[in-house]
């Protein structure tokens, strides 16, 4: 069976599939479960994107310390790969874990550095959590690299032991990820999952967190946005190709409740630009790379979601400094008209109250 949809019911069961319908879910914990990934991106031009996420979901419940304890006190959250994720999922990525690195020149480098690997593994084990400047430099063989990393050594071992599975980020506070030995970070009752098992659950919650999806998409270094066979096959009309669909979504797809939402330019509903365009119709870049002269809607512009559809982007910074939001601009994809105007509006006034700032430059709605 295959079943067909109008891009209207797709949107809309990719908006709840992202607990972005008026229905919040209820905690951090809950939220990040059925997400299965809140992406880690730092950069805090309105705030760090985790927060934002979580804001996104969860509204004025929401509060970064909180997340800070479920992550390093509780240990009901992990950090791997770039991304937060529930310890109950640990099992699920274990194998993937002891694949890495992946990559002929990184496991050549670790080969190469074999005393300089236990070095660090006996350090931590002696005095962790430590940041990698603790941690003395005593590698054989140089990372070489063209980017940042190059001849970082004590950085460039611990991500490659944390991807691997030996080390675990054990806090993360403002001056940056302090990290120690896995067995310290990890549960040592984690169940024992096969390959196979574990890459089909790990498909079925990335499908379930989706809604909808293509079979295959664009390769991502650690996290797919494509699900493989699972779910059962759809197609949306006016789109090219089949997806796979999520079978549970389709039962509440009549009580869709909209809400207007400001996203972070990193949340998973508009990490697959393809996706993106063929079912929302929206052209989105993160600009916070292109000089300033080439942007087009700002450093760190949020996409503007309104019901099932993306009106626009915010062009926003926290100034804390000075107290204050900034809107530099509000993008509108096409002229909003007087709800919609005073939706995003409502929505910028929440997220600078959150935040603690007072607003400037906002315009009348």
């Amino acid at each position: 069976m295959t079943h067909e949809l109008t891009r209207e019911q797709a949107r809309r069961i990719a908006v709840r599939a992202q607990l972005l319908s008026a229905d919040r879910p209820a905690g951090i914990v809950e939220t990040v479960d059925a997400l299965t990934v809140i992406n880690i991106e730092p950069t805090a031009a309105i705030a760090p994107s985790a927060d934002l996420i979580l804001w996104s979901r969860l509204g004025w419940p929401y509060q970064p310390a909180d997340l800070a304890r479920l992550v390093e006190e509780d240990r009901a959250i992990f950090e791997w790969g770039g991304f937060y994720r529930t310890m109950a999922d640990l099992p699920l990525l274990r194998h993937e874990m002891a694949a890495r690195p992946q990559s002929r020149e990184a496991r050549e480098w670790l080969a190469a550095n074999a005393v300089f690997r236990q070095e660090v593994l006996d350090r931590l084990r002696a005095d962790g959590p430590l940041r990698p400047t603790d941690i003395p430099d005593t590698a054989q063989v140089s990372w070489r690299s063209s980017g940042w990393t190059n001849n970082r050594n004590t950085l460039q071992m611990l991500e490659m032991l944390v991807l691997h599975g030996d080390v675990a980020i054990s806090v993360r506070d403002a001056g940056g990820r302090l990290f120690d030995l896995a067995d310290r970070v990890y549960p040592a009752d984690a169940l024992e999952i096969a390959p196979e098992e574990a890459a089909r659950e790990r498909a079925e919650r990335r499908l379930s967190s989706l809604g909808i999806a293509r079979s295959k998409s664009i390769a991502q270094p650690i996290e797919p946005v494509d699900v493989g066979s699972v779910g059962e096959e759809a197609t949306v009309v006016g789109v090219p190709g089949t997806w796979r669909l999520d079978p549970a979504a389709l039962a509440d797809l009549d009580r869709f409740a909209p809400r207007t939402v400001l996203l972070s330019p990193f949340d998973r509903l508009v990490f697959d630009r393809r996706r993106l365009e063929d079912l929302f119709d929206f052209e989105y870049l993160l600009e916070m790379y292109k000089p300033a002269s080439k942007r087009r809607w700002g450093y760190f512009a949020l996409p503007i979601l309104h019901g099932d559809r993306f009106v626009g982007k915010l062009d926003a910074k926290a100034d804390r400094k000075a107290g204050v939001l900034m809107v530099n601009a509000i993008h509108e994809d096409r002229p909003f008209d007087l709800a919609t105007s005073e939706a995003v509006h409502r929505e910028i006034r929440d997220l600078a109250q959150w935040l603690g700032l007072d607003i400037r430059g906002l315009p009348e709605a």
